[in-house]
């Protein structure tokens, strides 16, 4: 966006981008003016979206009246396994859930009276509710501009809601017919430019492929292919959630037994929001362990507020929280950087940097993680090089064409297995360099030998 100075079609390396909205995107732009280009003003926007959605969390429980659960929900949040990877990774996933925690909270106030608040019509009496309705459409919008329509589940909710729950005068206390107006007009800021800029190919791929695609297809590998593997992966969810909202999950089946013999319509409510987004991961055929993330501040109230409730003292929960809290910083502060040499992308570039100029252009076979672009272009302006091969573009060449490639003119390298680099060069021409090292494609996960093969001239 910034070499381009184009913020309303995302590209990357030279070509249309559609698998997400531009939201995050535009917050690193914001953070790179800031901070400067480098991986800490990458990230410093979704540990900001974390923390505010803990602050969200917190203000929530004490707007219920709910005590110190209120802050030890917000702990929970926090301190759990799945925000401690996406609290500090440059993607889409915690802006997504900062709004549909937003929408969640606005949707309660609109039905406050239920959980034994009071409620003034949106229509005849505005003034008490009028912010609350703003915020629901106002963060649905935003949460489609951080991921798409799958923000939306928060309207499913409060129907699932008035299913389970009735409550009277439901259309007029949301107003929907308004609302999804303001909500499409909002996203149509950005839609309609993005939609005219690419002749709707955004609509056509990002919602097409991306949407539609990752509900009755799988994505890059994530999900199972055949009907009996996508009925196999049904409990997926119910499964991974133990490692994902560790370690607080080892109270999940309590909390299951406490909820199944007693609950108010709060809990309802918020076991209504988490039951959408479960149920709807588990029927989409692409399966990652995050996608249900938008689940955990739901889950984090409900755990604190029972946890509170059944005469437990706060002291356990200091304890599980100091524990985690160290462990975590552990992980960060030295296994993350034992690690680091195991990325491929990254070994190479620390190796080859001396020798890399600004006009290089590169190739790769049987390597085409994103991150060799992201590395690669912070010191090289050109691109990742897409071949043609039975009539499709592919983001990497034949080995047949890594001589090719190699011998035009000008400056290049080229990223292959070790075993490929070994038969194409046996003995490298003169002004060629050799790099090598052993990591973890985390993209397509397997161990792979790799050598970056460089021409100066």
């Amino acid at each position: 966006m910034i070499e381009r100075g184009d913020f309303v079609v995302p590209y990357f390396n030279n070509r249309y981008r559609f698998d997400k909205p531009p939201l995050t995107y535009w917050c690193q732009v914001a953070s790179y003016r800031l901070l400067g280009e480098n991986p800490f003003a990458a990230r410093l926007p979704t540990a900001i979206a974390a923390a505010l959605t803990a602050v969200v969390i917190f203000a929530w429980g004490a707007r219920v009246q709910l005590g110190r659960a209120g802050f030890w929900a917000a702990i929970i949040f926090t301190l759990c396994l799945q925000t401690f990877i996406h609290g500090k990774a440059a993607v889409a996933d915690m802006w997504l859930v900062l709004f549909m925690t937003l929408a969640y909270w606005a949707g309660y106030e609109l039905l406050r009276d239920r959980f034994g608040g009071t409620w003034r019509s949106v229509v005849v009496r505005p003034h008490g509710l009028r912010v609350w309705w703003w915020l629901f459409y106002l963060s649905l919008a935003l949460a489609f501009l951080a991921k798409g329509p799958i923000g939306w589940m928060p309207l499913g909710t409060v129907v699932l809601f008035q299913f389970l729950q009735p409550v009277p005068r439901f259309s007029r206390r949301f107003l929907f017919v308004r609302g999804i107006s303001l909500l499409l007009a909002l996203i149509a800021l950005w839609g309609v430019p993005a939609l005219l800029r690419t002749h709707g190919e955004f609509l056509q791929v990002g919602l097409g492929q991306h949407v539609v695609g990752r509900s009755f297809g799988t994505m890059q590998g994530h999900g199972g292919k055949s009907i009996l593997a996508a009925l196999v992966s049904l409990p997926f969810y119910f499964l991974t959630i133990f490692a994902s909202f560790a370690p607080w999950s080892i109270k999940l089946p309590w909390l299951t037994r406490r909820l199944w013999k007693k609950r108010d319509p709060l809990d309802l409510y918020l076991i209504a929001g988490t039951a959408v987004i479960m149920v709807i991961f588990t029927i989409v055929k692409t399966k990652l362990p995050h996608y249900i993330l938008p689940a955990f501040p739901l889950l984090s109230l409900l755990l604190a507020r029972h946890w509170l409730a059944s005469g437990a003292s706060e002291r356990a929960l200091r304890r599980w929280s100091l524990a985690t809290a160290t462990i975590m910083l552990a992980v960060a502060l030295i296994g993350f950087p034992l690690i680091a040499p195991f990325f491929p992308a990254a070994a190479l570039f620390q190796k080859a940097e001396p020798y890399l100029q600004a006009e290089m252009d590169f190739a790769a076979y049987d390597f085409d993680a994103p991150s060799l672009v992201w590395t690669f272009r912070s010191r090289v302006r050109g691109f990742l090089f897409y071949s043609r091969f039975r009539g499709r573009d592919y983001a990497t060449l034949q080995p047949d064409q890594v001589p090719q490639f190699l011998q035009r003119a000008g400056p290049h390298f080229v990223v292959v297995p070790r075993k490929v680099a070994d038969q194409l060069y046996p003995t490298l021409p003169g002004g060629y360099r050799k790099f090598s090292t052993h990591g973890f494609d985390i993209a397509k996960g397997r161990w792979v030998d790799l050598t970056l093969i460089l021409k100066n001239t």
